[in-house]
C-alpha cells in the first residue's frame, strides 16, 4: 500500500460506518484508495464524483467565486463527501446511511491536508 492508501485507511477506520475513502485526479482517475466494498464499485462511484466536482469548479468558476472546498451528498443509503486536495485533485469520503457527517467531514478535511503534504 501507498502513503496515500495508508492515509485513506486511517480516514475510513476512524470514521463510523465509513466504506471506503479515495485519492483521485481532476478525470476520476483513481491514485489510490481504500475501501470495504468491490474494488470495482467504488471506483466507478469514485469516478462519477469527481466529475460533479469538476462541474461544481467550473460553475463557481465562472461565478468567480473560485472553486469549492468541498461538498456532500446525501443519499438514501449512502453519504459522499468529496474535498479538494491541490491541482485538481481529490479526496473522497463515503459512509453507509445515517452517517455522522461532522466526524467523516473533519476526518476527509484531515486526510485531504495529508495528502497535499505527501504530493509535496
Amino acid at each position: 500500500m501507498t502513503p496515500f492508501g495508508h492515509i485513506l485507511q486511517r480516514a475510513v477506520e476512524a470514521t463510523p460506518n465509513a466504506i471506503g475513502g479515495a485519492f483521485a485526479d481532476a478525470d476520476g482517475e483513481m491514485v489510490d484508495s481504500f475501501c470495504k466494498i468491490d474494488t470495482h464499485d467504488w471506483a466507478v462511484l469514485t469516478a462519477h464524483y469527481g466529475v460533479v466536482m469538476s462541474q461544481l469548479t467550473a460553475a463557481f468558476g465562472t461565478w468567480h467565486f473560485g472553486g469549492p472546498e468541498y461538498f456532500i451528498a446525501l443519499h438514501k443509503d449512502v453519504d459522499v463527501i468529496v474535498h479538494t486536495v491541490d491541482h485538481g485533485y481529490y479526496a473522497l469520503l463515503a459512509a453507509k446511511s445515517p452517517a455522522n457527517v461532522g466526524i467523516a467531514l473533519d476526518r476527509v478535511r484531515a486526510a485531504a491536508a495529508q495528502l497535499r503534504r505527501e504530493m509535496a
